[in-house]
């Protein structure tokens, strides 16, 4: 019981870090970016230096034996780093050459589309309940933030390939952690490196594509190092507690959750940067809560449902088929009907 106790605390920290450091890395970013900020728009480059600080942090927690660093063979490591740099550029394409009403409709369509993914790839499958929340988490996101839809054939094709490699990325994370038995810190230690080279070697590139400006022309002052600063150390957390949230949940669960991001943004940018607020965005934001509530609770009450079958079963098995069952289950994949997991 109180390992169970445990256990809920820590889920509950991680989703508060993933959370509060997302918000706090988005405000940041709103002040350095932003015309009436520093109008830093290098958003690839800064991301290099995001996953570069992150490395240094890994390099540094490995070097005094803080984490274990475990094998994982280089051409997945490799194949992650493509297709979580496939979705950070693709992200940024799609939000250039889309309106933002579709940009968000795109990354709505990541939560069917992770659910789809997983249930193509792992076998997965999803109860009633969880259906309709995820149902209603979407459309209460939409109604608070879609507004003008205009999309053209390019724009497309870049939304598809971010939502795809995103939803693929993260699905990764978590198969990599069971695969390998690594920690979310361990795991991300191994790919910030590579992905910090090769977006700090091509995003400038990139960045020059979107906007049309070299970052080497750009004139720093002292208010945008510190806010660039602020940002990497604000992403160390929010990479860290991805890794850990989608390692200790689940891909459509963190996508699900994470989208009370969404809510606490558009709150925060009415208290500190004047945006507007309006009936629409409140009215959403509600349905939104309630849906991830609704979530939550399929969630809770399927885990209950299966415990109490797992433990009913096991009451009426002998020991010999206890070990027999145990050896079945190291060797087959088990699927978690109620939140889409597959314990492997």
């Amino acid at each position: 019981m109180e390992s169970d106790k445990k256990s809920s605390v820590s889920d509950v920290g991680a989703w508060a870090m993933n959370v509060i450091s997302s918000v706090g890395i988005i405000m940041a970013n709103k002040q350095l970016m932003s015309a009436s900020g520093y109008a830093f728009s290098f958003a690839t480059t800064l991301t290099g230096f995001h996953f570069a600080v992150t490395a240094l942090v890994g390099l540094v927690s490995n070097a005094t034996g803080y984490s274990a660093s475990k094998y994982v063979p280089l051409w997945e490591l490799l194949w992650f780093s493509i297709v979580a740099n496939m979705s950070i550029t693709g992200m940024n394409l799609s939000l250039m050459l889309n309106s933002v009403g579709f940009y968000q409709i795109s990354k709505l369509s990541m939560i069917p589309v992770v659910c789809v993914m997983e249930w193509i790839l792992h076998n997965k499958h999803y109860s009633r309940e969880v259906k309709i929340s995820v149902v209603v988490v979407v459309i209460g996101v939409g109604v608070c933030t879609v507004t003008d839809v205009k999309v053209n054939a390019k724009g497309f094709i870049c939304a598809c390939v971010a939502v795809v490699s995103t939803s693929l990325q993260q699905i990764s994370i978590g198969s990599l952690q069971k695969k390998y038995s690594i920690g979310s810190f361990e795991l991300l230690s191994k790919t910030a490196p590579i992905q910090s080279i090769s977006l700090l070697v091509l995003g400038p590139f990139i960045d020059y594509f979107l906007n049309g400006k070299f970052i080497t022309n750009y004139k720093l002052s002292s208010g945008v190092i510190f806010f660039i600063l602020l940002s990497c150390s604000l992403a160390v957390f929010c990479n860290v507690s991805q890794y850990l949230c989608i390692g200790r949940f689940s891909a459509v669960s963190f996508q699900v959750l994470g989208h009370m991001k969404t809510v606490c943004v558009l709150t925060l940018g009415w208290l500190l940067f004047d945006s507007e607020l309006t009936f629409k965005n409140i009215s959403g934001m509600i349905v939104a809560v309630v849906g991830m509530i609704i979530y939550s609770w399929a969630v809770e009450i399927e885990k209950q449902a299966n415990a109490k079958t797992m433990s009913n079963v096991k009451n009426s098995l002998t020991e010999e088929e206890i070990r027999l069952l145990k050896d079945g289950i190291e060797k087959t994949p088990v699927k978690d009907i109620e939140i889409g997991e597959s314990k492997e």
